[in-house]
């Protein structure tokens, strides 16, 4: 399957790690772009002053897309997304797996 890779504007800032973890399950920007527009929840994300949006997806399994971002001036900084499976409890710390944590820490988008 052909990846075709977000580019930064005026608007948004893809990091190297959102553009991995699109590639690894399958997510395009559009898709993304849509979560962002229409969320059906906001969290706070774990990385200091992010939001994390979510989106369910899927028919038959019963999966979430997460998309955490942050404000950077007038732009978005896409941080990371990833698919939950099953449905989040809400009100409770974002279910983000702890490979994508780990991940995250290394590429030092959070501490």
């Amino acid at each position: 399957m052909f990846f075709k890779e977000p580019k930064d504007t005026k608007e948004f800032y893809w990091t190297r790690h959102i553009k991995e973890k699109m590639r690894y399950y399958g997510l395009g920007e559009g898709r993304l772009r849509r979560i962002l527009k229409t969320p059906s929840r906001r969290e706070e994300g774990i990385a200091l002053n992010t939001i994390a949006v979510m989106q369910p997806a899927g028919v038959k399994k019963q999966t979430e897309i997460w998309l955490m971002y942050q404000l950077v001036g007038k732009k978005k900084k896409m941080i990371s997304a990833w698919r939950y499976p099953g449905i989040s409890p809400e009100g409770k710390s974002i279910p983000i797996p702890e490979n994508i944590i780990e991940e995250l820490r290394k590429d030092k988008v959070i501490i």
